[in-house]
Formats: structure tokens, sequence, C-alpha cells
């Protein structure tokens, strides 16, 4: 199989064509390099021996994706590309709708045009919006996200139930992320932010290198056990697997499937740091902010769903995911920039 992998060098994104390239799959990475680079492809090819097919572009433009299907036989496409910060779409909301809304419908007009009608969409847990009993399960009614990221992954999932009704020819997934966090074991790839990191772990990773002064904690005055948010935290190889088994799921069935992909465990802004300085050996310095707008007081999934329908569960601890996430920060301070 030939398959297409939209944001494919990216953080999750190298992760899943490390995996695609593992198990004997033909990938084609298309990426703009907004928030990744090119040595991340790179590092997938030495580890797995074998080539990734890049193409330069974004998802927006209709004639390089055309021109992209012409040259490859894709069977399936897996969809990353994205802009997936809470704050920052709270600042630049028609960014974010122009990316993630606009960028999905040109793709999957150039999918239907090629007649490639099997996807994986990269979602999140932020579609159920501000949840008042945990855990969340997929029967949980969405429509309420709290900020324009969470809003624009809603609208996308909405476009793709559309056309999954209108044509019963497409097989869709859904994956409705939690939190993904760590790096693969081998410590050449991880999560690399091109910025100030959006994300709580890899800002706490470079507070540990020395990359940054101290951790910011938004909100200490939560309903939760110390007063810090609480998400579902699950690692980034559990998360491939999690794709891998909704290829095979949807392979075999058309329509739309719905699935979150997470722990069913959650772990407070304290709780991380001090499991990450217990894998890392050193303090993470931290203050407290005022809340973010957009942000909520906690999310963990329910992930049942998965687990009876795709023969999926995470399998890797906090432990691993710290202990991942250090081997990378600390042997790549800088990121990829560090080579």
């Amino acid at each position: 199989m030939t398959i297409l992998v939209t944001g494919g060098a990216g953080y999750i994104g190298s992760h899943m064509a490390l995996s695609l390239l593992e198990k004997g799959h033909e990938v084609v990475v298309l990426d703009n390099f907004a928030n990744a680079s090119p040595e991340s492809l790179r590092r997938v090819e030495t580890l797995t021996g074998r080539r990734v097919t890049l193409v330069e572009g974004d998802i927006r433009d209709r004639p390089l994706l055309d021109e992209l299907f012409t040259a490859h036989a894709v069977t399936d496409v897996l969809h990353f590309a994205g802009l997936k910060a809470v704050g920052q779409s709270v600042e630049q909301p028609l960014r974010y709708y122009d990316n993630n809304v606009a960028g999905t419908l040109t793709l999957c007009q150039a999918m239907e045009a090629a007649g490639v009608r099997r996807l994986v969409f990269s979602s999140s847990a932020t579609v159920y919006g501000d949840v008042a009993t945990m855990p969340i399960h997929e029967g949980v009614p969405t429509g309420t996200p709290t900020n324009p990221y969470g809003r624009s992954k809603l609208m996308v999932e909405e476009l793709l139930r559309d056309l999954a009704r209108a044509d019963d020819r497409w097989s869709i997934a859904l994956l409705r992320y939690f939190n993904p966090v760590g790096a693969h074991e081998s410590g050449l790839i991880g999560e690399d932010p091109n910025d100030l990191p959006n994300n709580l772990v890899p800002f706490i990773a470079q507070v540990a290198v020395g990359r940054r002064e101290a951790l910011s904690v938004f909100g200490n005055d939560y309903p939760t056990p110390d007063g810090t948010g609480v998400r579902d935290y699950i690692h980034v190889m559990d998360l491939v697997e999690g794709h891998l088994a909704a290829m095979r799921a949807i392979e075999r069935a058309p329509g739309v499937g719905i699935w979150n992909l997470g722990t069913g465990r959650g772990y407070s802004v304290l709780e991380m740091v001090r499991a990450f300085e217990a894998a890392s050996g050193r303090e993470v310095p931290y203050r407290f902010a005022p809340r973010r707008d957009g942000d909520i007081a906690e999310c963990w999934a329910d992930p049942r769903k998965a687990r009876l329908e795709l023969d999926w569960q995470a399998s890797r601890d906090l432990d691993a995911m710290m202990a991942d996430t250090w081997r990378w920060q600390s042997r790549n301070p800088r990121g990829y920039r560090s080579a």
C-alpha cells in the first residue's frame, strides 16, 4: 500500500511514517514545514533503512495535490496537517479555520478526483468541550468546544461525516486524540516545536535541558486535587499503533468510525512535572500564571470502544513517556537544530 501522510514531517506524522515504513508500506509525505523539520524524515530513513517520498507543499494547494495523486498510487491518506495550539487559535481564529477546515476540504476534493476514499483524520478530544463528568466516551455530545482549534476539528468531523453520508464509497476514521507525548525509543525523533512550545511536556523538557528558565503553569485554582489542569497523556507510539488499527478497520468497512485514543487516566500539571523530574534527574522550576482562555479543568478518555472495536489499547505508562521524552531532549538539546 502507498500511504499519503499529510504533515508527515511533524511530531506525530514522523513517528507514523516510521511505523508505516517498518510495516512495509510505501510512504509519501506532504509537509510545508510550518512546524516541522526535514531532518525528522532523514532520521526516519536512517532508522528504517527505507526511503520516504517527500513532497514539500500545502494541503490548500489543489494543483499540487492533483500532481501528487497523479504521480503516486496512493491508497490511503493519514491526515495530520493542521495547526494545533489552543491559545494561538484564540488569538488567530481565521488562520485556524483557513488551514484546518479549508485545507481539509481541498484535500478531500483532490482525493475524490483521484478516486482515493480511505482517510484517517487526526481529530481531538477538544471537540467534546467542557464535559461535566469523566471519563469521556464517544457518545458524549459534541458541539461546544471552548476554543477555535477545537471548533475547527469539529467542523472537519462534520464535513467528513457529510461526505460519507453522501457517498458510501468513503471509509473514514475520526481519531479523537487526548494528549500525545513521548518520543521514539531511539531518541532520534521526537517533538520539536519551531517556536515557544504550546504543549506542556516539550516545555518541561526544554526547561530541564536549559533552553527555558521556568515552566508557566496556567492556573492553580481549578477544581482538581492540586488545582492544576488534569489531562490524559498518551505515548506517541501508542497513538501511532492506534492509527494502524484504524486503518485496518476502515479497510474492511465503509462509513465513519469514531474512536478516542487515550489511556483512561488523567494526570495534573504538577504530577507531570514530578514525573519528568524523576525520569531526568533534573529540577524543573515553575511558576503559576493566570488561566489561559479556552482551557478546561480536566479531560481524560474512556478508551473502551477502541479496545473493543480496534483491538487496541495504550500500553506505555507515564514513566516510559517521560523517559523517552528525556532521551530525545537530552540527546537533541536544540531539537533537530542540534544536528
